[in-house]
């Protein structure tokens, strides 16, 4: 696990808002990114009869769908043990293989920061 005071201060943001995400919505997972601006997006899980989405794949989409070009970092709030395939792809499709994906447990502390290579 990661002490999350000696995280990036924006970082520890997009941590946040990805906790505060999946909280509000009642949903298994929440996430925010940062694109190259510094403007977030942050989303929880879509789960509906015809349409499934992470929440991290989600928050991409959110990107792209508002302009951005690129992401610094990204991060999700989880029960999972890590990232999926699926979501370190949708972050390295606009950020590219280096950015940055931050893993939280549902209580906001990060397990591990992995690429999205």
């Amino acid at each position: 696990m990661t002490d999350n005071s000696a995280l990036d201060p924006e970082d520890r943001k997009i941590v946040t808002l990805a906790r505060s995400a999946r909280a509000r919505n009642g949903v298994p997972e929440g996430a925010a990114v940062r694109d190259e601006t510094g403007r977030t997006y942050v989303a929880g899980t879509v789960a509906l009869d015809s349409l499934k989405l992470s929440a991290l794949q989600t928050a991409v989409a959110m990107a792209v769908a508002s302009g951005a070009k690129s992401l610094e970092a990204a991060a999700v709030v989880t029960e999972a043990e890590g990232a999926s395939d699926a979501d370190r792809a949708a972050v390295r499709d606009l950020g590219g293989p280096g950015t940055p994906v931050l893993v939280a447990a549902p209580d906001g502390s990060v397990r591990e920061t992995v690429t999205a290579g």
